[in-house]
């Protein structure tokens, strides 16, 4: 069985790959700093599904290098699917630095 890092995992997109990865048998550790932009209920709604995996764990945190770098070396994943990032063009706007720090 192979082990999944999936960055972003409470996301529309994040949220469904995670849950075809489970249903074929990984082992996938999440990760989801759950911002506020979108409705975080949402992403909460999308957590509970992939929390009724016994092969699914989660973290919520930024993917800040320390932060990664402390997932990797617990968890130590075959792959990583990054798909975390910051919505919202507005907002990158008005504090890019934000932005350019969660989506590099």
């Amino acid at each position: 069985m192979e082990r999944i890092l999936l960055t972003g995992c409470c996301g529309f997109i994040g949220s469904r790959v995670g849950e075809l990865l489970l249903e074929r048998g990984f082992t996938v550790s999440g990760i989801d700093e759950m911002n506020d932009y979108y409705d975080v209920r949402l992403k909460e709604w999308r957590l509970s599904h992939l929390m009724k995996y016994k092969n699914f764990s989660f973290t919520k945190q930024d993917i800040s290098l320390p932060t990664i770098k402390k997932i990797i070396s617990d968890f130590s994943p075959d792959a990583i699917i990054d798909l975390a990032a910051r919505a919202g063009v507005r907002a990158s706007i008005k504090d890019p630095f934000v932005y350019f720090k969660a989506n590099t």
